[in-house]
């Protein structure tokens, strides 16, 4: 027996009554779920990408800074960026909720939340996984289709390196927070609600670009993950970095979770058009090049000068 959408009818049980009930709440965007996996179809000739994020609270985040909904949003746009990174269309995402005691009457929040990621980016839910725990943790995995993927590895001497949207707005919001205050309006937005770059990734990939890779750890940190995967020397400009307003050089090269796209690719990708097609700028940040003798890496500069790299985010650095 199956129940509108798809679904397979549960079993008995206070658990089962919490998944109906989100599953009632999800509404149409949740689909074929109940089964112990989901049978999905895939269209001849593409690829399958599949991406896990997961967002736990106390490390990604704290219960005072959002709202319940604000934190699922945010939980499955930063596993759906990363299709954006790959250049992939999405196909299914699959959702793990870790729900302590104390976050079961926010249950329904957080299910508007991931509601809402999934509808704007046409990204069905199809099953998950619901536990309890001491901390509140939200496991996200998606599924895309590409043709033919961006990949890190793709970066080549010669290609210029090129960055979307403004940087800083999430460190900046997340330097208020732990001051408490609030943040401005532009700067929480950034934290709370970034939008993964579906359709810019794939209208970059369709004027050639050969790699990319969603700023999660900060600029540098992450162009440092394209040289090491092309064996490349990259180049930034710290002084060219698009800034969001009240964002200096250094916050913006440090600042993560900002979910937008580092590009590599031709000189000649039209930014005038893609700002006209997608309302945010892009702008070229650097150079790739051959590696040297210190092996694939990055080098910042300001005003042509090297200077030291700003450090990024790494959940495992020593303080």
């Amino acid at each position: 027996m199956t129940a509108p959408n798809n679904h397979l009818t549960l079993g008995p049980g206070a658990e089962f009554d919490a998944v109906r009930a989100t599953i009632a709440r999800w509404g149409a965007i949740a689909r074929g779920t109940g089964d112990d996996g989901a049978v999905l179809d895939v269209p001849a000739g593409l690829k399958i990408v599949v991406s896990t994020d997961t967002s736990v609270e106390n490390v990604h985040f704290r219960r005072a800074w959002l709202t319940p909904e604000e934190i699922a949003y945010r939980a499955g746009a930063a596993a759906i960026s990363d299709l954006a990174a790959m250049g992939a269309t999405p196909l299914a995402m699959t959702v793990a909720l870790t729900l302590p005691d104390n976050w079961r009457e926010q249950s329904m929040a957080l299910a508007d939340g991931i509601a809402i990621i999934a509808r704007d980016t046409s990204t069905p839910i199809v099953g998950g996984d619901l536990t309890t725990g001491s901390e509140l943790s939200i496991g996200v995995t998606v599924l895309g289709t590409v043709l033919h993927p961006l990949v890190r590895s793709g970066a080549k001497t010669g290609d210029t390196l090129w960055v979307t949207g403004r940087l800083g707005g999430p460190l900046l919001a997340l330097k208020s927070f732990e001051r408490g205050q609030d943040p401005t309006p532009i700067h929480r937005q950034r934290f709370a609600r970034p939008v993964p770059r579906l359709r810019e990734a794939q209208w970059l990939a369709g004027r050639g670009a050969t790699a990319a890779i969603d700023i999660s750890d900060g600029v540098v940190s992450d162009a440092g993950h394209l040289a090491a995967a092309s064996h490349t020397q990259i180049s930034i400009d710290l002084d060219r970095l698009p800034l969001i307003d009240g964002a200096s050089p250094e916050v913006a090269a440090r600042s993560g979770e900002e979910y937008e796209l580092l590009v590599t690719g031709p000189s000649t990708i039209d930014a005038l058009e893609f700002e006209r097609e997608f309302g945010i700028p892009l702008t070229v940040i650097g150079t790739v090049g051959k590696v040297g003798a210190s092996g694939p890496g990055v080098v910042t500069r300001v005003a042509g000068a090297s200077v030291p790299a700003p450090k990024g985010h790494d959940h495992f650095s020593v303080p």
